[in-house]
């Protein structure tokens, strides 16, 4: 028995003892002076996103959720966003088994063609960006243990964060406790592998600190998917004279060690889902990254009802990946080989200011600001192979230096203009510029060094109506616009050598109408009808061997609705229900096809849970998450058939004295169906399939000493 193997009893076995043993015994109003800094997790339903200050989601025109991550009931891993992403409606996060190529997440479709990380979505930490200046993102900074929520922004209202606004993902840090605490949480399970996180939060003084660290290793559900990964967070907040704060925030991941199983086709599915691409074994691809990342934030209240802040962060990013390009394919001299090696520093700055005011005696908030982001980062390429000897790193046959960096200024306001009426509205234009100097220049590798710029205006609008006390209705519209990242410029589909810098910016029209309805302060139900008609769509154009190049794809509609619904049925039941319907697709089929729809996107998704229990003792949830088939390409002759699941959790809560032991038991896939959680979009040799894992079982416990 592998000494893994026996952590993952011990920690499970651990956990069960545990358990068995705690089954014993408004609106701003002008010419009012500063009120004090009011945390937001003490306010009940509290988002920044969508208007970058505090405001209740009932009272704005804009779909925006935010998922509570610090309720000890949800029993959940902690491992990734896609736990708690799955009950916000527009929201598809899937866990792909394969930590090489992180989470798949799209809202409303947009950024269902990604092949790994986050794209057309933009993700922040604590209002510091996750996404790149270049529009890629990556989930694997989140750190979910220190997390207090997760807010997402859908619709028009999202473009006001700039380039790959199809929607926003942000965390937040949870804020000190006092007395302070320190929280400890392990668990194992069945494919889940094994996690330990220790974290400390607290307030001393003027200080607010939370500090997180933790790490997951794991064999994965399919044969080589092995991955370990280090997480650290940490979040300093200095309250200094008069309420003005300074706030650090630094998060750090490391993955020394992935394996990437690659898709299977269908005959491989039946066959064995658990196994790996040949191609996977013969080349060992696999990834490793190394991230860094800090930024300082602040906030200035300048006595006139109004408030300045400044952010500035830095960051520096290593990866490296090793891919199943055979040799054959390496022979052109135009070739880039098949071992990616990036490297390199980003940052950025963004100040704004923000007045609460009056406007014809009514009151009114106006929020101007600027920002400004770059990366630099030195791109090489190895073939994968040295001699007879494959899945190492051979000769250089790419060296290059990629610049981007976007400037950007923007300006949003809202406006009661009557005790029913409100205004939304907002301004930003954004310049983004590409850059390639080529150090690769030989007799048969021509010098590809070149510049590409885009530019953009994003207006957004929306307008909301108090129908009621506990009715609102609301309508938006905006325009957004997506540039190419550098991994859809890397590579060109003729095969020569250089950025693809021919790739147009995709330009989008949005337009929500919305329903909000909430009674007795934890029952609501809201509904949105959206569509987004988008030019120049990026897609996929083939994907061979871990190695994507992207095209535009003409124009494409996205029309939907979302329904949310949340009940408190009796003092210890909730129930809570998210779904969507989509129908996304081109306007032109595919060439020689009548394809239309969209590779990524299921026609509906259905989340519903059922849980019973308070803040001690028992507890338990049942839940129910359906997915419809998914396009695997765009000629719309590969898909994956729909699926429902079935998951079931339980857990104690027990608080003596200083200590809270929360003991949990979970088991995902209940009734053992077989399916397909994710595909890889138009993947040139039928390898479209990524197999979801079997029944798991996943046993925890979190400690926490105050």
């Amino acid at each position: 028995m592998s000494e893994r193997r026996m952590d993952c009893r011990c920690v499970a076995r651990l956990c069960v003892l545990s358990l068995a043993a705690a089954s014993l015994p408004v609106w701003s109003q002008a010419s009012v002076p500063p009120t004090p800094v009011i945390r937001a997790d003490d306010l009940p339903g509290i988002v920044v996103t969508a208007t970058r200050s505090e405001q209740q989601p009932f009272d704005l025109p804009v779909s925006i959720i935010a998922v509570n991550l610090q309720d000890i009931r949800a029993d959940t891993a902690s491992i990734n966003p896609s736990e708690s992403l799955r009950e916000v409606p527009g929201v598809l996060a899937r866990d792909r088994q394969n930590a090489a190529q992180d989470e798949q997440i799209s809202i409303r479709g947009f950024g269902a063609r990604t092949t790994f990380g986050v794209r057309g979505v933009r993700l922040y930490v604590d209002g510091i960006p996750a996404t790149m200046p270049d529009g890629q993102g990556q989930l694997s900074n989140f750190s979910l243990g220190a997390a207090d929520r997760i807010e997402v922004l859908r619709g028009p209202f999202s473009a006001l964060y700039g380039n790959s606004s199809g929607g926003v993902i942000q965390l937040f840090t949870a804020d000190g406790t006092d007395p302070s605490e320190w929280r400890v949480m392990f668990g194992a399970g069945r494919y889940g592998g094994q996690r330990v996180e220790l974290g400390t939060r607290g307030i001393a003084g003027g200080l607010d600190y939370n500090l997180d660290v933790s790490r997951l290793s794991g064999e994965g559900f399919r044969r080589h998917s092995d991955a370990e990964r280090e997480n650290g967070n940490l979040r300093l907040r200095f309250t200094l004279a008069e309420g003005d704060r300074i706030t650090l925030v630094a998060n750090s991941v490391l993955l020394p060690h992935a394996q990437d199983p690659k898709g299977l086709t269908r005959q491989e599915y039946q066959s064995d889902p658990r196994q790996a691409a040949p191609s996977a074994l013969l080349y060992n691809t696999r990834k490793r990254v190394r991230q860094n990342q800090a930024g300082l934030i602040l906030e200035h209240d300048d006595g006139h009802a109004g408030q300045w802040r400044a952010l500035v962060y830095y960051g520096e990013r290593a990866v490296q990946q090793v891919l199943s390009v055979p040799p054959s394919a390496q022979i052109s001299p135009l070739s880039a080989g098949g071992v990616v090696d990036l490297a390199g520093g980003y940052g950025g700055t963004d100040v704004r200011r923000r007045w609460d005011g009056q406007l014809a005696g009514r009151p009114f908030e106006l929020v101007v600001g600027s920002s400004w982001d770059r990366q630099n980062q030195q791109r090489r390429g190895y073939e994968n192979f040295v001699g007879g000897t494959l899945g190492v790193t051979g000769a250089l046959r790419r060296n290059e230096r990629d610049v981007v960096w976007d400037f950007d200024q923007y300006a949003q306001a809202s406006w009661r203009l009557s005790p029913r009426w409100s205004l939304s509205g907002g301004l930003r234009h954004s310049a983004v510029h590409f850059g390639v100097d080529d150090y690769y220049v030989t007799a048969g590798n021509p010098d590809d060094s070149g510049r590409r710029s885009y530019a953009a205006t994003t207006p957004v609008a929306g307008v909301l109506f108090r129908a009621a006390p506990d009715w609102h209705l609301y309508a938006s519209w905006g325009q957004g616009f997506e540039t190419p990242t550098f991994n859809e410029l890397g590579y060109r589909s003729d095969r020569s050598s250089g950025l693809n810098l021919g790739l147009q910016a995709a330009r989008s029209t949005n337009f929500e109408l919305g329903s909000k309805w909430r009674w007795a302060s934890d029952n609501r139900v809201e509904l949105a009808w959206f569509q987004a008609q988008t030019r120049n769509e990026l897609a996929v154009d083939s994907n061979m061997d871990g190695r994507t190049t992207y095209r535009n794809r003409g124009s494409a509609r996205r029309r939907g609705i979302e329904a949310e619904l949340a009940l408190s049925l009796a003092p210890r039941w909730q129930a809570q229900l998210a779904y969507t319907w989509l129908d996304a697709r081109f306007a032109q089929p595919v060439s020689g096809t009548t394809g239309t729809r969209l590779a990524g996107v299921p026609r509906s998704a259905l989340d519903a849970s059922l849980r019973w229990g308070g803040s001690r003792g028992w507890h338990a949830q049942l839940q129910l998450s359906a997915i419809s088939a998914v396009i695997a390409n765009d000629a719309n002759t590969a898909r994956a058939p729909g699926y429902a699941l079935v998951d079931a959790s339980m857990g104690y809560i027990m608080t003596a004295a200083h200590l809270q032991i929360a003991p949990f038991v979970r088991l995902d896939n209940l009734l053992d169906r077989r399916y397909i959680g994710s595909v890889i979009v138009n993947e040139s040799t039928g390898r479209f399939f990524e197999p979801g894992p079997g029944r798991t079982i996943y046993v925890g416990c979190r400690l926490t000493f105050r």
